[in-house]
């Protein structure tokens, strides 16, 4: 018997765009003999079942159905594709666990402790996790630029604490500069990370959970043609992301091995994707992402390409595995 899947996309960040993509590829690429598939549109005025001739069906909030001509829909399994809130800071996997739903990507908690940059990184540091010096500042504090300076150096990064798809991101090259990075970054969030620039190969590294085992997936190399991998390098093809990376097996092992710990001690689940950068031969944590883009031009994806996945097994596979747990 076929399973209903409710595919979660939207949101309500800056991210939304992209969210939609994602779930779109989703909803393209599942195996329609096994899934009914549903695409649901997550915002804050609305949460709607779009069709296939993008009539919208509101969705009941009490019970996470749906009503089509007098027939109510329920849902086996969640498939979350929402970048940033609420689908990667821990909102819909808490709304999912209260109801005892399956849902892809990983617990309430980790949700929220990944999205929040800071904590992540604070979190790690005991476990050997090497990251960049950093400089928080909150929504109202004094800004002190020769602190910040002293502190992470120049040129820095300005980012925007719980936000994604390098939103509220600014690299700094001159003191005089940092109050307007700030100023972009508070658009994003309330909360503040600035830290020292990193000089060396930035790879990311995808994580998942498949047919049971943890799985490093094939590691990418990043080589933006813009100043940093920024939203244009990301998204509008300006920059080539190399799978797999040109790096020594010295440090491919390093990097896998440092994923592949960031992954169990933090008990994740579904999908994860780490960006690293090399400092001094070994792989420095920039963040971790829990619900990557799964978009066509996404590094997931590609790194699942390359270790043989096809689009239509990655995600049955994160089904399957909510299902199962």
């Amino acid at each position: 018997m076929k399973k209903n899947i409710a595919i979660i996309m939207g949101g309500y960040s800056s991210e939304y765009e992209i969210s939609l993509k994602s779930g779109n590829v989703v909803y393209n690429s599942l195996n329609t003999d096994r899934y009914d598939a549903y695409r649901i549109h997550v915002f804050k005025d609305k949460w709607v079942y779009v069709d296939e001739d993008d009539k919208e069906f509101p969705v009941d909030k009490n019970d996470f159905s749906v009503t089509v001509n007098d027939h109510k829909i329920t849902f086996d399994c969640v498939f979350n594709a929402i970048h940033g809130s609420p689908g990667e800071d821990g909102y819909m996997q808490a709304y999912f666990k209260l109801w005892g739903l399956p849902q892809t990507s990983c617990n309430m908690y980790q949700a929220a402790l990944t999205f929040n940059k800071r904590d992540l990184l604070a979190t790690l540091k005991p476990y050997g996790i090497k990251t960049a010096e950093s400089y928080y500042i909150n929504l109202g504090d004094k800004i002190d630029e020769k602190a910040i300076v002293a502190k992470v150096g120049l040129p820095c990064f300005v980012k925007a604490n719980k936000a994604g798809s390098s939103f509220g991101i600014s690299k700094v090259y001159k003191k005089e500069d940092l109050k307007a990075a700030i100023e972009k970054s508070f658009k994003e969030d309330d909360e503040i990370i600035i830290e020292q620039f990193l000089d060396g190969v930035e790879v990311s590294v995808g994580v998942i959970s498949y047919r049971g085992k943890v799985t490093v997936l094939p590691i990418t190399e990043i080589v933006s043609e813009n100043d940093f991998f920024d939203y244009a390098a990301k998204y509008e093809g300006k920059s080539q992301e190399i799978t797999p990376a040109r790096i020594s097996e010295d440090y491919a092992n390093k990097v896998r091995a440092q994923a592949k710990k960031i992954y169990e001690v933090l008990g994740m689940t579904g999908f994860s994707r780490s960006e690293f950068i090399f400092k001094n031969d070994e792989p420095y944590l920039l963040e971790m992402n829990t619900v990557p883009g799964l978009t066509k031009e996404s590094i997931l994806p590609q790194q699942a390409a390359a270790a043989g996945i096809s689009m239509e097994d990655l995600f049955s596979n994160a089904i399957e595995e909510a299902m199962k747990n």
